[in-house]
């Protein structure tokens, strides 16, 4: 059976005769022998993949000019075990392993199995790091470095600004380079960041908490000298904002070249099972940081220190940085495998072959540029890349949603255990747990579902953007939650009068006549629970006498409080050491309807994303991710951030007093934060349902007699394998 003749190409096939698939028959004893065991040497020794074994013999290119199939000579056989080596058809080397140094055990982890293990590694480690510890230590380390929301929320957005500046670099000359090793150097950068993020510990003095205690009761506050000192240690922001830079430096061939490389070593079908596992990983990572760092925050942070203070008290600052120094280490470690994965996996070849071209198909015919072997491997082609794209409707609108979708996900993945912490009155530990529990399950099932759901319905391009205006529909309707909001639990002087009534003119005033005499100092901020269920400011606010401790749960205990006797019989008034506990009868709704917000916001994700891979030339899918990150993190990571933290600012009623200068802030305004969350969710929103709506009437498949063999395989004069390939040896693909 003949085929048409053709060069040496992307594919590796290099065909100058016609083909001939009728091989000679087996030799003696070789019967039974797999496809995969042959020998160099063997009948037939060149299959269709593009991952071969041989033995000292020539390379497949060099023998181009023969048939694929020619009789073998009659010389003895070279033993498969002794020197194998897995090279491309183009003499490629494909064998795991760092320069020369090839081991067989390591040939175990080659394939796209032992790929998607460490990029999942990677993955984990990249989200518990940028989206879970330093999203659960952000109050901590306001706390500690005298730090404001929008200064944090600019902390957290130098991750996306380092993405953005690196992405076009990376992703269209990595797309075309060697993957493995970019992502190897991007996660081994990624590592050095985490250990920079945590080095402000080891360079700044230790943490001195001043608790009511230590300054004295009623009657005993002495004055507290201005530090220097500490006015200047919100300048330690920019070491957290340079880790953050190596953050975003490092992940961005992550999210860009690990997802194509992925894609390009497995079927179609199962590319968005593997992506939408890697990207699961990505999503546990920050469940498990705010797992994680919600336990590292109930250990002080200077540790081996005692102290006599909670981690109830708003003064607690915990063991912010350990977390950092374990993924940092981890990532340094994880980075050695990625390095030695060869550029193409052995046997991915087929894959590419048989690939259907889904891509968006322009009137003017300029897509099929993308389709020549040569594009994109200059400079000279990134201007034209970028037309392509621009020019491509869907995918400009699927990235316009994306950017919506990734405002929301940023502002509430950094601020959301702020929220909670406000709203039922929890400690900064217990609301980086509590948001931890509601990630896991919505966050990561919903990225996995997504997946499936492509792979399980076999959705093409137009019915996965139907998919995602669907979740995006749902995930509308369920913001409206955020009408809802749990009361603040009353505070005298803040919320309301020492004596109950309003506050005149919505002013704060710390001081009554119950506490007039006691001296009380602003700068002491260390809230107690009255006996009547009311907070106060401090021990000595409240006008407590003396101080004891609880023995059952170790919190302090004041007594002989003058302003909570008004209510009670005189010198019986009590405080205990904390905040009041929230008894908000709309809690389980409002965390179940959170649940539903954050499980369809993530379950579009992998739909969307493997929408634009598809929506797009193969030879661009790199550059094209590259350019949506961009996108993405312009419109949505970067703003998302700092604008949630301006609205939470907004919403501030009692800020931290700094010799005059103002500080994080101690008490929000529950109902004003709910009202600017609903706002901000329903416009971005909105914008989302329309993109998604917009990408889908636009959207224009190629036609049906072309879908077979694709634009892009015809272009390589690889279609008709398609219809005449042989049989090619069963293969275990997931």
């Amino acid at each position: 059976m003949a085929m048409p003749q053709n060069s040496t190409r992307e594919n590796g096939f290099c065909f100058t005769q016609p083909l001939n698939f009728s091989c000679t028959s087996p030799r003696p004893g070789e019967a039974g022998r797999p496809f995969g065991a042959m020998s160099a040497r063997d009948d037939c020794s060149t299959p269709l993949s593009n991952g071969i074994a041989s033995s000292g013999a020539p390379s497949p290119s060099d023998s181009c000019a023969q048939p694929l199939c020619a009789p073998a000579p009659a010389e003895e056989e070279t033993p498969l075990e002794e020197g194998v080596k897995y090279v491309s058809a183009e003499g490629e080397e494909l064998a795991c392993g760092w320069g020369g140094f090839t081991p067989g055990c390591l040939q175990l982890c080659n394939t796209s199995k032992g790929v998607l293990f460490f990029l999942c590694v990677a993955s984990f480690l990249q989200g518990m790091t940028v989206n879970g510890f330093i999203n659960t230590v952000i109050t901590s380390i306001e706390r500690r470095f005298d730090l404001r929301s929008y200064q944090s929320g600019l902390i957290a957005s130098s991750y996306d600004i380092a993405a953005c500046v690196c992405l076009t670099f990376v992703s269209y000359f990595g797309g075309n380079g060697h993957k493995p090793r970019w992502l190897g150097w991007g996660v081994l950068l990624m590592g050095l960041g985490s250990l920079l993020f945590a080095l402000p510990h080891f360079t700044t003095g230790q943490y001195e908490a001043r608790s009511a205690a230590e300054v004295g009761v009623c009657g005993g506050n002495q004055s507290l000298p201005c530090s220097e000192a500490a006015s200047s240690l919100s300048r330690y922001r920019f070491v957290f904002m340079a880790g953050q830079f190596l953050h975003g430096v490092g992940a961005t061939p992550l999210y860009t070249l690990g997802v194509t490389y992925l894609d390009e070593n497995v079927k179609t079908n199962y590319s968005p099972v593997y992506i939408a596992v890697f990207y699961t990983a990505a999503i546990l990572g920050p469940a498990a940081g705010y797992l994680v760092g919600g336990m590292f925050l109930n250990i002080y942070t200077e540790i081996g220190r005692e102290i006599n203070i909670a981690p109830e008290n708003t003064l607690w600052v915990g063991a912010w940085w350990i977390g950092f120094l374990g993924a940092g280490a981890a990532s340094l470690l994880i980075s050695i495998p990625i390095l030695g994965y060869p550029q193409r996996l052995p046997g991915s070849q087929r894959y590419i072959v048989m690939r259907v071209s889904e891509a968006h198909q322009l009137k003017d015919g300029s897509h099929q540029k993308a389709s020549d072997p040569d594009f994109g491997k200059t400079v000279k082609d990134l201007p034209r890349s970028v037309l392509l794209l621009l020019k491509n409707p869907t995918f400009i609108f699927l990235c316009l949603a994306g950017a919506t979708e990734a405002t929301l996900i940023a502002g509430m993945s950094t601020f959301g255990p702020k929220f909670l912490e406000s709203q039922f009155s929890l400690s900064a530990s217990e609301a980086a747990t509590f948001f931890g529990y509601l990630v896991v399950p919505a966050g990561g099932g919903g990225t996995f579902l997504g997946g499936f759901l492509v792979n399980k319905f076999k959705l093409r391009c137009s019915g996965i953007i139907k998919l995602c205006l669907l979740c995006t529909v749902f995930s509308l309707l369920a913001i409206f939650v955020f009408f809802i909001h749990c009361p603040n639990m009353p505070m005298a002087g803040v919320t309301q009068m020492y004596d109950g009534s309003a506050l005149p003119g919505g002013h704060l005033n710390l001081t009554g006549a119950c506490n007039a005499q006691c001296g009380c100092l602003q700068e002491t901020y260390s809230p107690v629970c009255g006996t009547d269920d009311i907070m106060y400011y401090s021990p000595c606010h409240a006008g407590c006498k003396r101080v004891s401790e609880n023995l059952r749960n170790g919190k302090k205990v004041y007594h002989e409080c003058s302003c909570i006797d008004k209510a009670l019989l005189p010198g019986f008034g009590k405080a205990e050491a904390g905040k009041c506990t929230s008894s908000c009868v709309k809690k389980p709704l409002l965390l179940c309807f959170m649940f539903v917000v954050i499980l369809f916001t993530f379950l579009s994700s992998i739909p969307a994303l493997t929408a634009t891979l598809r929506c797009v030339s193969d030879r661009q899918r790199s550059f094209a991710l590259g350019i949506q990150w961009i996108v993405v993190r312009t419109l949505g990571g970067i703003p998302g951030p700092i604008a949630f933290g301006s609205m939470i600012d907004k919403s501030c009623l009692l800020w931290q007093d700094q010799c005059g200068e103002q500080g994080s802030c101690y008490i929000y305004q529950n109902s004003a934060m709910s009202r600017y969350t609903l706002v901000a969710g329903l416009v971005y929103k909105v914008l989302g349902t329309t993109f998604f709506i917009v990408a889908c009437s636009l959207y224009k498949p190629p036609p049906p007699e072309s879908a077979p063999g694709s634009s892009d395989a015809s272009e390589n004069g690889t279609s008709g394998l398609q219809e005449h390939k042989p049989s090619l040896p069963a293969e275990e693909d997931i």
